[in-house]
């Protein structure tokens, strides 16, 4: 019921108030599980990626906005329920597991799952080196990872803003990722390190944002 709401009112409403490019949506698998790991310039990229992509994707979000009160809190309640995403705490180690353990379950289940890889929102526009959980997920579940890049959402509902305004938005989904050199690695810590540095750069070859915090380039890209 929820992701007809998603698909028939919300999809409409966001085409109409931001117009968004879509490029590539060929690249997504439309079965199967997948990882799909985009750059992190705003709020709304969670509302963004999974209205304009071609399948359900499941994301993680935090608690505080499934337990809002009010008129706000029931609309962002309703709003991430109808987008299929999962409540998690943050914070802590414990919850940062927990959320992977339920991510990992969900691709397990042959669902696509989104994520932004540098684990927070940018607040100047560059792209930080990406946390290596994407790699943990994508090795442990042996799933192909499809790189995103979003252009424009930080102007729709920049950091602090407390509602979006229209503004023309845009999405590239790169090519699947796979990493067949890596599989059965994910407890080791340099391969985890590889592959998502390997993630990270096709995201910053597609957003062509500038690199923020990135140590010397490992794996078969350097």
């Amino acid at each position: 019921m929820f992701y007809v709401v998603a698909r028939f009112v919300i999809r409409p409403l966001l085409w109409v108030l931001l117009r968004p490019r879509v490029t590539g949506r060929e690249n997504v698998p439309r079965t199967g599980p997948v990882i799909l790991a985009s750059n992190h310039l705003s709020f709304i990229d969670s509302i963004v990626i999974p209205t304009v992509a071609p399948r359900r994707v499941a994301l993680l979000a935090k608690a505080e906005y499934f337990t809002g009160t009010g008129i706000s809190g029931w609309f962002t309640r309703v709003l991430f329920t109808a987008l299929g995403a999962h409540p998690v705490e943050r914070e802590t180690h414990r919850a940062a597991q927990a959320a992977l353990d339920t991510a990992l379950g969900l691709l397990h289940r042959g669902e696509a799952f989104g994520l932004y890889p540098e684990g927070t929102r940018s607040r100047d526009g560059r792209l930080a080196r990406g946390k290596t959980g994407v790699a943990w997920l994508a090795l442990t579940a042996d799933c192909p990872v499809v790189p995103i890049a979003v252009h424009g959402t930080d102007r729709v509902q920049p950091i602090g803003a407390r509602w979006p305004r229209p503004r023309r938005v845009s999405v590239t989904f790169g090519a699947p990722l796979t990493f067949p050199e890596h599989r059965g690695l994910a407890g080791k810590g340099k391969a985890r390190r590889e592959v998502t540095d390997l993630i990270m750069e096709q995201i910053a070859a597609l957003s062509g944002q500038e690199k923020d915090g990135w140590g010397a380039p490992t794996g078969p890209a350097a």
